[in-house]
């Protein structure tokens, strides 16, 4: 492809992103500084090499059809790999820093950040982390999307865009005051928590861990009394604290929870366990990447070790 054809396609492609994105042909067109006729023509053209519309339209509204949602998110993939290539050749050649984009969880394991944060790549001396924190399903599209080219996710869904490797296993806790009877417990199973008030995590933070847990209740015939949600361990604290309510958490929540008359237990359910995993995009072949996660995984060297909380459980 000549330098002319990749520019006129780079300018296809931004045409229905914009017009995706404003969903109203003049201001796409004046986004893009370029003529509405123009904005009108490379639309077509797109349209007729793909052999199909990538809007629904008429004299007053514009919508993306389901071909155009596909073609918008690869386009947008595509140009941010273009970007990206520039920038890796600049850091090649102007001797800069390279920067290593990675996602993560805000509840992610502590112990695989500073695992992380402590990698050194021979190959790449100056290379910088940038790490970023989202909630799970916005950092798999991060990835998906090429903004950050590694995450550390809980049970990430299958795809054939991602490529994952597990790092670690680990059981959920379970909050509660000091004084519950549950405290007496060195673990605790769902069938002792039947008839209590629970917390949870909202179910769109990370719907198939949420329906797991609901699931699982459901197939022993577990009912919680109520269930009340959180975006974070935090807003479940003074509720665990006076001992109306146990809390569902994760290792990091836990460590940060069991104070002030708040203790943790390990729920003991062997299949309501947490895998996390790191995550790459399947198609990236780049050298920073496997250096990486090779990397990291020779931090690893017992996945096992980690698993269980390391704190006392006073009653």
């Amino acid at each position: 492809m000549s330098k002319s054809e990749t520019k006129h396609e780079t300018k296809l492609m931004e045409s229905v992103i914009a017009l995706a994105e404003e969903l109203h042909f003049g201001r796409a067109a004046r986004r893009l500084r370029i003529s509405q006729p123009m904005l009108t023509k490379n639309i077509q053209d797109v349209e007729a090499l793909v052999g199909g519309p990538l809007f629904l339209r008429d004299r007053k509204h514009v919508a993306l059809s389901d071909a155009g949602r596909a073609y918008v998110q690869q386009a947008r993939i595509s140009l941010l790999h273009g970007e990206r290539a520039v920038q890796s050749a600049r850091v090649v050649i102007q001797g800069m820093d390279a920067i290593f984009h990675v996602g993560r969880t805000p509840c992610a394991d502590p112990f695989l950040i500073s695992t992380l944060l402590s990698i050194q790549l021979p190959l790449f001396p100056r290379l910088k982390i940038d790490l970023a924190s989202k909630f799970p399903m916005d950092i798999l599209q991060d990835l998906i999307s090429g903004l950050v080219d590694l995450a550390i996710a809980h049970e990430p869904p299958e795809s054939p865009l991602l490529t994952c490797v597990q790092v670690a296993e680990q059981p959920f806790y379970i909050a509660m005051a000091k004084r519950d009877g549950l405290a007496s417990s060195p673990s605790v199973s769902l069938d002792q928590m039947d008839g209590r008030q629970w917390i949870l995590f909202e179910r769109q933070l990370h719907p198939p861990v949420y329906d797991a847990i609901i699931q699982a209740a459901r197939q022993q015939g577990v009912r919680p009394q109520s269930i009340q949600h959180v975006i974070g361990p935090e807003e479940a604290f003074p509720f665990v604290s006076d001992g109306s309510a146990i809390a569902f958490v994760v290792k990091s929540a836990a460590l940060r929870m069991a104070r002030n008359g708040v203790t943790v237990r390990p729920l003991n359910e062997s299949n309501l366990r947490l895998k996390t995993c790191l995550v790459c995009r399947a198609d990236d072949d780049s050298k920073i990447a496997s250096e990486f996660v090779r990397a990291f995984m020779r931090k690893m060297p017992d996945r096992n070790k980690h698993q269980q909380l390391p704190l006392a459980y006073p009653a």
